[in-house]
Parts: structure tokens; C-alpha cells; sequence
């Protein structure tokens, strides 16, 4: 396949960072008239659970790293001394619970390197699972394997998320919608990636479809990133035109739990992500019960981390525990037990 050279970077693309993080944080930017799904997932209560609250055990391994807790922070935000500050706070977060972190799209630290300080956040998170991103458009539009290991190697992550986001891009300004033969580019530059590599949506979904079209690429997993948390086709709205104008068309997507149960059926040897809307310990309970091996939580992290590391690490640290509580009162003893038999560790 003949590629254009690699694109030149809009010469806003920075503050797009900046007006990204400032939406984010409007309640417009949420789904109004889709939820997750997650609140219909019954879950059992126990009135004489066997065992402690403390002894449950929730660690686990996931992309050959282990993980006190199946906790991601999602993918956010880069780019921007504001945004560097985010990233940092939630890397020491992160560090201190034993948990991993998915950066915010490198594309802006690839073609503006002036950039690149605000994704490197080793110095205060050396053993965190750490995980770099790009979109899948860009490799459409002259990246390859070259551009993924300098986002992975320069930030010294150990794997890279590849973000899918159709809607987003459609309702963006000059955004990326010429995705034609995709699927066949990717197929092209995985073999060629040293680390493992996660597909991702970013807000909308994975849909049973899509799943089924990549399960043999050689993804190392999947975020779901379902329907109803934040979604960014509202968000570029708001950048672009400071409301959501198509509402309608800005809540499509699949459901977060319809979106996990879609993608163990479709690729049952595949690990997910559970993420999209996920707000609380019994949301990511409900996710792992489902197929997920991980959850994954960005939104309500953004205001915490424009605080504080430990605001960060409060807020994390609650979530566990309302985790640790669903688990206890449920029967579990180790998150290992809510683990579908078909279901394979994280390389």
C-alpha cells in the first residue's frame, strides 16, 4: 500500500487539547438519553458472605503486567502544560495504588515534540502498566510501525492503544473520514510491533461486527469503550460551536454492557476493556462479571486531577473499595472468580 507522507498538525491542535479538557467537564458532554446498561446487570447479595472484606483479593495481570486492582485510568488528555499536569497527577496516583494508565492520543507529541514532556510520565510512575495511544486514521494518512514505537519508546510504555472514533472525527472540524481499507492497513502494521497492541474506541463502542473483523489481527485486547458516559462526538460539538447541535446523532453507539457481551461472543478468547461510563465500583464489578478483564475510568477523574495527585488517588481509592465491597457482599473471594471460562489472561 502507498501512503501520503505523515500529516501536517492543524495549528490549533494544542489548544483543541485545552477546549477538549474544557468540555469534557460541562454535564453536556455526558450521554442524555443512552446509559451504559450496566444498571440492569443484577448482582447477588450475600447476607453471610464466607470470608473478610480485607481478604478479597483483586489483583490481577494484564498485558504481562500485574495490577493490585483490575483498574485502568483511561486515555485523557496530552499535549498542553495543562493537560501535562493532568497526566502527571493521575501517573502518581496511578504509581501509588498499584494500577495502570492509558495516556491521551500522541499524536500532537509525534508532530509537535515540544509537546512530548507532557505524555512523559515515568519519573513518577516507573512501575505502572502504562499504555500509549494513536488513532487508527493517522495510519491511513502515513503512519506505520515506525510512528507507534516512537509513541511507545519515548514515553517507555509497555504497550499502545490504536483509537477508533468515526462519530468523533465526523463532527469535527477538518476531522480524519477517509477510513476505507482500514482493517487492512492494520493488519499490515501489527505484525511489525514489538509490544502488544490494544484496539479502542472511544466513547461509542465496539460493535459485535467490529469485533468479529479484527479478532485476528493479533490485538493483545479491546477496549469496548461503550455508550454511555462521555461522549466525544458531543464534545467536539462543544468546541466547535460551544452547544450540541444534533443530539440525536451525538448519542449513537452500543451500551457499554451490550458492548461487552457483544464482544465475548465475537472474539471469546480476546480480553476487553470494560470502559465507557463507568462511575462507581459496582459499575466495574458489573463489567467483569460480564467478560471484562479490566475496567477502565477517565471522566470522573479530570476534575480530581486538575486538583491534585491525591485528589486523584482519594477518589481511585474509593473506587477500589466500592469495588472490593460489591465483590465481598456478592460471594466473590478473588476477581479471579468473576472471570467467564472462556476468557484467557492479558499477554
Amino acid at each position: 500500500m502507498t501512503l501520503p507522507g505523515p500529516p501536517t498538525p492543524p495549528a490549533d491542535i494544542t489548544a483543541r487539547k485545552l477546549r477538549h479538557v474544557e468540555a469534557c467537564l460541562r454535564p453536556e458532554s455526558q450521554y442524555a438519553g443512552v446509559t451504559t446498561g450496566l444498571e440492569t446487570v443484577a448482582w447477588p447479595y450475600r447476607a453471610l458472605p464466607a470470608g473478610n472484606l480485607a481478604d478479597v483479593r483483586l489483583d490481577t495481570t494484564f498485558l504481562g503486567r500485574r495490577l493490585r486492582a483490575p483498574v485502568l485510568i483511561g486515555a485523557m488528555t496530552g499535549g498542553a502544560e495543562r493537560a501535562g499536569r493532568i497526566n502527571f497527577h493521575l501517573a502518581r496516583a496511578a504509581q501509588r495504588l498499584g494500577i495502570g494508565m492509558m495516556l491521551g492520543s500522541q499524536r500532537v507529541m509525534l508532530e509537535r515534540p515540544e509537546t512530548a514532556a507532557t505524555f512523559q510520565v515515568r519519573e513518577v510512575a516507573p512501575d505502572i502498566l502504562l499504555i500509549g495511544n494513536l488513532g487508527a486514521a493517522q495510519f491511513l494518512l502515513g503512519y506505520g510501525p515506525a510512528q507507534a514505537r516512537r509513541a511507545v519508546q519515548e514515553v517507555g510504555a509497555d504497550a499502545l492503544a490504536i483509537h477508533v472514533n468515526p462519530l468523533q472525527e465526523a463532527m469535527q472540524r477538518g476531522g480524519d473520514t477517509r477510513w476505507s481499507g482500514m482493517a487492512a492497513r492494520l493488519r499490515e502494521v501489527l505484525p511489525e510491533l514489538p509490544f502488544p497492541v490494544v484496539l479502542k474506541e472511544v466513547g461509542h463502542g465496539l460493535d459485535a461486527h467490529t469485533v468479529a473483523a479484527v479478532r485476528n489481527l493479533g490485538f493483545a485486547a479491546l477496549d469496548v469503550a461503550g455508550a454511555g458516559g462521555t461522549s466525544w462526538a458531543r464534545v467536539e460539538q462543544l468546541v466547535e460551536h460551544g452547544k450540541v447541535r444534533t443530539p440525536d446523532l451525538c448519542d449513537l453507539g452500543v451500551p457499554t454492557a451490550q458492548a461487552l457481551r457483544e464482544a465475548r461472543a465475537a472474539a471469546p478468547h480476546v480480553p476487553l476493556i470494560g470502559s465507557g461510563g463507568i462511575r462507581s465500583g459496582l459499575d466495574a464489578a458489573r463489567a467483569l462479571a460480564l467478560g471484562a478483564q479490566v475496567v477502565a475510568v477517565a471522566r470522573p477523574l479530570l476534575e480530581p486531577a486538575l486538583d491534585s495527585a491525591e485528589a486523584a488517588e482519594a477518589w481511585l481509592a474509593n473506587f477500589i473499595h466500592e469495588l472490593r465491597v460489591a465483590l465481598w457482599v456478592g460471594g466473590y473471594a478473588d476477581v479471579s472468580e468473576l472471570r467467564p471460562p472462556a476468557a484467557v489472561p492479558g499477554r
